[in-house]
């Protein structure tokens, strides 16, 4: 492996290690990790320049010396992560934690274009930096969760779902221009589901974010990473056929699990239909977790949750053994913003991805 990959894999398992408790010592990092007592010293040393973890004092055990203790630093590194919906921006500020520090949502025009989308993400951006917190110096970057179906390996939004304005539109180059500052550009639904995974840990391996807002959507979690698929558009949830002689979908095709959805008529009926497609997604990835987010779902949160619950438990083959736990996004509305802000702060502070991507 690259020497650089590994520096930088080292670091990552450092941090994420003094992200989940309150103290690091170097003899738990090595013991954790499986890296030298050198090595240890060595990343140690490199993220205490770099001003991303402190000392925190000693250790005194009944024998033996003393051990130093260290801490994260979670304002040593900021990132903003944008969510874009078809009516609204919401923005985040996180720090290095994943601490959601001060968030804004604003109205969007009707049918906006890329143009006017930039010039509010700019504008909301700017009044975050200049709220007190951040020195600029500190922030990694811009992420933004974006409406489907997209290139993430490009940053390209292919054709918006509902929104006419968004062809082959490469968000990651226009906003990096306009911004100036790195920008990270997924899919709204699988930075939700990494916001999760950041809060939950290591326990977080096979879920699924199931978000209802002005459509439908699912973000992917597998194995203990975020799944994109072959063309990194994988969680069109809501396109996937439910009723073969259904109603039109705005993708083209009749039946769609979304276009049932939003003529099923009040709540109840319409949280029964997410029931139906969560059913059909466990029996396809064998899934441990189901996180229900999006404005929409979360303003009847407990209807959803229980219709998803009595599907799982009465359709699901043997629920005793393929158990299936269900619950509402930690960060409620805002889920979708931190957790692009995260995914920019993992795209530098994370474990990174051998293959690069």
């Amino acid at each position: 492996m690259h020497l650089a990959f590994l520096r930088d894999y080292h670091e990552a398992q450092v941090i994420a290690l003094a992200r989940s408790r309150p103290t690091i010592e170097r003899g738990t990092v090595a013991e954790i990790t499986g890296l030298t007592p050198q090595a240890v010293s060595k990343v140690i040393a490199r993220l205490l320049e770099e001003g991303l973890i402190a000392p925190a004092g000693v250790r005194r055990a009944a024998m033996g010396k003393p051990a130093a203790v260290y801490q994260l630093v979670p304002d040593s590194r900021w990132a903003i992560g944008a969510h874009v919906t078809r009516r609204a921006l919401r923005l985040a500020l996180t720090d290095l934690a994943g601490t959601v520090r001060a968030g804004a949502t604003t109205a969007l025009p009707p049918d906006f274009t890329p143009d006017q989308l930039l010039s509010e993400l700019s504008a909301g951006v700017t009044a975050l930096l200049a709220s007190p917190g951040p020195p600029s110096r500190r922030l990694a970057g811009v992420g933004i969760g974006m409406i489907g179906p997209l290139d993430q390996a490009t940053g390209t939004v292919r054709d918006a779902h509902r929104l006419r304005h968004w062809h082959d539109i490469p968000l990651a180059a226009l906003a990096t221009e306009r911004l100036g500052l790195p920008v990270h550009v997924d899919k709204d639904v699988t930075a939700g589901v990494t916001a999760e995974a950041w809060r939950r840990g290591a326990g977080f391996r096979d879920a699924a974010l199931i978000m209802v807002e002005s459509g439908v959507g699912a973000g992917l979690w597998l194995g203990g990473s975020a799944h994109r698929g072959a063309h990194t558009n994988a969680g069109e949830f809501g396109h996937t056929v439910v009723q073969l002689d259904g109603p039109p979908c705005v993708c083209g095709r009749r039946g769609c699990l979304e276009a049932v959805h939003d003529r099923a008529g009040d709540p109840a009926a319409a949280a029964a239909v997410i029931g139906v497609g969560v059913v059909n997604l466990l029996q396809t990835l064998d899934l441990g977790h189901i996180v229900l987010a999006g404005a929409d779902l979360l303003e009847h949160g407990d209807v959803y949750r229980r219709a998803v619950e009595h599907a799982v438990r009465t359709q699901v083959p043997r629920a005793d053994w393929l158990s299936v736990e269900v619950t509402l996004a930690g960060l409620g509305a805002g889920t979708i913003a931190a957790g692009a802000a995260m995914q920019v702060l993992n795209a530098r502070y994370g474990v990174p991805d051998p293959a690069g991507r």
